[in-house]
C-alpha cells in the first residue's frame, strides 16, 4: 500500500468496485480493501460441494448486469467475462404438471398465457420501449425525473402491491409468473410497490434476457477487478476493517457496507440523529441456501422448467403470497417459497461430464437458524419427482452461516435491508443525498442505499459521482 490515497473504498462488492472504478477513472488514486482473501462480495464462486462442481454462493442469475447503466458502458468482456443465456430465463411450475414460462422474446411469453396474451403484451410492451430511459431514472436515488412522463406512466403500475396488480391477469399461469418474479422483493406480496420488482425484472427478460456469468459469478467480480487494476487502482485482500483510524490518509472513504457495520467502523464521526436513524434501519427477512451436486439434471416434470435457468417453487401466487407472509410472521412455512437456479444447464463449465449443480434458497425469519433442507428438497421434488436421488452433494447454509460469509448479509438479509416502501429511497437514512454522511468525506456506497439490492453497481456509481463533486470538484 502507498501511503495515501485520494480516495479508499471499503468492501469490494459488486457497488465497492462500480464506486471504485468511476474514481479510478478519473484519474484518482484508490484503494479497495477487502475483508476476505478473494474479491466479489456476493459475486463469490466456490466447490462447495465435490471437487469439478461450482457453486455461486450468494448471486446466481444477474438480470441487470448487462443492462445496467454503468457496467454495460465497461470493456469486461477484455477482461475475461461472457455471459451465458438460458433457453428459458425462468419458469414457474404448477401442482398439475405445467407450467409458465418467462422467455426473452415478449411474444413467446405472451402466447403461451392464453386468454391473458394480450394483457400481458400491453403491460410489458411500453416497459420495454421506455427501457433505456426508465433505467436511467429508477437506478438511482430519488431527485426529479430526467424522463418525466415515462417516469409517471411506469409509477402508475409500479405503485400497487403484487397482488393488486396481479389482477389484470385472468389465468393462474399469468398470475403466478408474475408473482413468483415479484417474490424477488423478499417482503409480503400485498406491500405497497412490490409489483415494481416484478416489472423491473420481467421486462428486463424481455430485453436482455436473465444471464450468468461464464464460470461463475466470480467471472463478474474478477472481470471488475481486473479492469480497476488496469486503470491504476490497488486491491488489498484479507483484511477487515474495523475503524477508520486503521486506514490510510485520504480525502474520501466510500463504505460498501450496511448501517450496523457503518456504525461500528466510523459511528464516533456522525451525530447523533444520525446515528439514530441507523440504529432504526430495518432488515428484511434473510434466506436459508442450499447448493446440491447431481448425478444428472432435475427431472421436472414440465418440460419449460427442464430449460430455464431459474425455477420459482410455488404454485399459485396466492400460495406464495401466504407463505411469505407467514415468514413474515416469524413462522418456517412447510412449503416455502424457494428460488431455484440450474446453472449447468447452459454452463458446462459448472459441473464434470454428465453431472448437475443446483442452487436454492427459500426466506426465513431475519436471524433464524431452523434446517430447512428437507423443505426446500421437498418443493423440489413436488415438481421434479425423482429429484432427491440425484443428489450425490450438499452444501447448506443458515442465515448465520450467511452472515458468517458476508458481514453485510445482517440475519441473512441478502438484500441490504428491507427494501419496502418506507425505505426505497431512504435508505440508510432520510437526507438529501442518501449516499453522504455528517462526517465530511465519508459516504456510503452499498446496497443499503437507493436503488438497492441487485447486481447493476448503481448504488456504487452514485455514491462515486457523489464523492467526485463534493470532494474534487469532478462534474459527471
Amino acid at each position: 500500500m502507498k501511503h495515501s490515497y485520494d480516495a479508499i473504498v471499503i468492501g469490494s462488492g459488486p457497488n465497492g468496485l462500480a464506486a471504485a472504478i468511476l474514481l479510478q477513472q478519473q484519474g484518482l488514486s484508490v484503494l479497495v480493501i477487502e475483508g476476505r482473501d478473494e474479491i466479489g462480495g456476493g459475486l463469490r464462486s466456490k466447490e462447495l460441494t465435490l471437487p469439478g462442481f461450482t457453486h455461486d454462493i450468494c448471486s446466481a442469475i444477474h438480470p441487470m448486469a448487462q443492462t445496467s447503466p454503468f457496467f454495460s458502458q465497461l470493456p469486461l468482456e477484455q477482461f475475461g467475462l461472457s455471459f451465458l443465456h438460458p433457453v428459458a430465463d425462468a419458469a414457474h411450475p404448477f401442482d398439475d404438471g405445467t407450467a409458465a414460462v418467462l422467455y426473452s422474446s415478449l411474444e413467446k411469453t405472451a402466447a403461451l398465457l392464453g386468454s391473458d396474451r394480450q394483457a400481458y403484451e400491453r403491460l410489458f410492451r411500453p416497459l420495454l420501449e421506455d427501457f433505456k430511459d426508465l433505467s436511467e431514472d429508477i437506478l438511482g436515488p430519488l431527485q426529479i425525473p430526467k424522463h418525466p412522463l415515462t417516469m409517471a406512466k411506469f409509477g402508475l403500475k409500479a405503485l400497487p402491491s403484487a397482488m393488486h396488480l396481479a389482477k389484470r391477469f385472468k389465468t393462474r399461469e399469468a398470475r403466478g409468473l408474475f408473482g413468483g418474479v415479484a417474490a424477488h422483493s423478499i417482503q409480503p406480496l400485498t406491500n405497497i410497490a412490490t409489483s415494481a420488482i416484478g416489472l423491473v425484472l420481467m421486462a428486463n427478460s424481455h430485453v436482455s434476457g436473465w444471464p450468468a456469468p461464464k464460470g461463475g459469478a466470480q467471472s463478474l467480480a474478477n472481470a471488475l477487478g481486473a479492469y480497476f487494476t488496469s486503470l491504476g487502482g490497488e486491491i488489498v485482500t484479507g483484511t477487515f476493517v474495523k475503524a477508520l483510524k486503521e486506514l490510510p490518509p485520504s480525502k474520501a472513504v466510500l463504505l460498501d457496507v450496511t448501517p450496523k457495520q457503518l456504525l461500528q467502523i466510523a459511528g464516533e464521526r456522525f451525530t447523533s440523529f444520525y446515528k439514530w436513524q441507523l440504529k432504526r434501519y430495518k432488515y428484511g427477512m434473510g434466506v436459508f441456501k442450499v447448493d446440491w451436486a447431481l448425478d444428472g439434471p432435475v427431472p421436472f416434470t414440465a418440460a419449460g422448467c427442464r430449460e430455464a435457468g431459474t425455477i420459482h417453487l410455488g404454485n399459485t401466487i396466492e400460495e406464495i403470497a401466504a407463505n411469505e407472509q407467514r415468514t413474515v410472521d416469524g413462522q418456517h412455512p412447510e412449503l416455502p417459497y424457494t428460488l431455484f437456479v440450474q446453472h449447468s444447464i447452459f454452463d458446462k463449465t459448472r459441473a464434470p461430464e454428465g453431472k448437475h449443480t443446483a442452487w436454492g434458497y427459500c426466506h426465513v425469519p431475519n436471524g433464524s437458524t431452523k434446517d430447512m433442507t428437507a423443505a426446500i428438497e421437498n418443493q423440489v421434488e413436488r415438481f421434479a419427482p425423482g429429484f432427491k436421488d440425484l443428489i450425490i452433494g450438499r452444501h447448506v447454509m443458515n442465515t448465520a452461516d450467511v452472515e458468517a460469509y458476508n458481514p453485510n448479509y445482517i440475519g441473512g438479509d441478502i438484500n441490504g435491508g428491507l427494501l419496502d416502501i418506507t425505505q426505497l429511497y431512504t435508505r440508510p437514512a432520510m437526507r438529501w443525498s442518501p449516499y453522504t454522511t455528517p462526517a465530511k468525506g465519508i459516504y456510503v456506497c452499498s446496497s443499503s442505499t437507493p436503488p438497492g439490492g441487485g447486481i447493476h453497481g448503481m448504488c456504487g456509481y452514485h455514491a462515486a459521482k457523489k464523492a467526485l463533486k463534493d470532494v474534487f470538484g469532478v462534474r459527471l
